[in-house]
């Protein structure tokens, strides 16, 4: 089975995986669990556009 994604797609994909990691490891109860993962995910969220952005300034 292929999986046919594009860069922003995995982008998406890892930012949700490592958010949901971070999130199971770091913090103790479930409450503090789901805050961080969404806190996490929103990080690397405005991250990817922030640096998608920079590099579009950068290469015109």
């Amino acid at each position: 089975m292929k999986l046919d994604m594009d860069h922003f797609e995995v982008s998406i994909l890892f930012a949700l995986l490592a958010s949901i990691v971070l999130g199971i490891v770091t913090k103790r109860t479930d409450r503090e669990r789901v805050q961080y993962g969404i806190y996490c995910f929103g990080c690397f969220m405005a991250a990817l556009f922030c640096i998608g952005w920079f590099m579009r300034l950068l290469h015109g």
